[in-house]
């Protein structure tokens, strides 16, 4: 073998090996996407729950300083997240925005009673929690009526549990179709030194010896895969956290280390099986089978 030949076929090498990177590398991207919706599922569905009003309202003859007092009682309730006092003054004024300035004149005296607005820890927005916590609020004498939208609470938990699992599923069938992609790559790219293999096996190399340098290439090339892949998937997020800032405040960054974590453990065992199957077909292969 020449050497201009010998120059042409590691070219070739060298591209069918950056070209199995780079695609490896978009798999793992995709892989690392997924991974960072299903890891921040729980925070996204706090996000919502937590920004879910209750409203206490409280009896027509509670003053301001009363309200103000129960205000910081609730606050000390382990359900409470934050709370919002809502003068007269301030539902007078949201009321006329959606009825109109005049709707008080059919009012002897003002219906619009001082209220709080109070949002619950995400553990506490369910059917029965509510109802805990509707019935503990309204064993205070001062407060009239405890209001939240019921409906609006079955439609957000049926809702994320849909989403929770349209995400789990869609992870599952991704990582089967990175599997299949990754291992149609490394096929590819240890199948064209099939020949190498065979010279290797007619000098006597068991399979072990000739799988050795396969397989640790498979471990490089899944870390380098993994290692670009986290760096596209952080120049996504920052890219989010610029344009984005409030949804890129959802996701819980401790967790990003745990999304490089299967995004490199993906890479790794997925170009090593693949590896260790196709060398194992490739010693198999007979010689008149190389050139097919």
């Amino acid at each position: 073998m020449g050497k201009g030949e010998s120059n042409i076929i590691g070219r070739r090498l060298a591209n069918s090996y950056l070209s199995s990177v780079i695609s490896i590398s978009l798999v793992l991207l995709l892989v690392g996407i997924a991974s960072l919706l299903l890891v921040n599922a729980r925070s996204v569905s706090d996000y919502f729950k937590e920004n879910m009003q209750v409203s206490v309202l409280l009896k027509q003859n509670v003053g301001e300083d009363s309200a103000r007092k129960f205000q910081k009682t609730l606050d000390g309730m382990r359900f409470i997240r934050s709370s919002e006092f809502i003068s007269k003054e301030q539902g007078e004024h949201e009321m006329a925005e959606l009825l109109g300035d005049d709707f008080l004149s059919v009012f002897e005296t003002s219906p619009i009673p001082v209220s709080i607005d109070v949002t619950l820890d995400a553990d506490y927005v369910s059917a029965d929690s509510l109802e805990m916590v509707k019935n503990e609020i309204s064993r205070s004498p001062l407060v009239d009526e405890v209001v939240y939208q019921r409906s609006l609470v079955d439609t957000l938990n049926a809702n994320l549990s849909r989403i929770s699992m349209v995400i789990g599923v869609f992870i599952a069938l991704l990582l089967f179709i990175s599997f299949v992609l990754i291992n149609n790559t490394v096929r590819l790219n240890v199948y064209a030194r099939r020949f190498t293999v065979h010279t290797m096996r007619l000098v006597g190399a068991t399979k072990a010896f000739i799988r050795g340098p396969f397989l640790v290439q498979s471990v490089f090339q899944g870390l380098f895969s993994a290692f670009i892949a986290i760096i596209a998937l952080v120049a996504i997020l920052f890219v989010i956290r610029r344009e984005f800032l409030q949804l890129f405040s959802v996701f819980r960054l401790e967790l990003l280390l745990v999304v490089m974590g299967i995004v490199v453990a993906s890479g790794v065992l997925i170009c090593f099986i693949s590896t260790w199957f196709v060398v194992g077909k490739l010693v198999s292969l007979k010689k008149d089978e190389l050139y097919y």
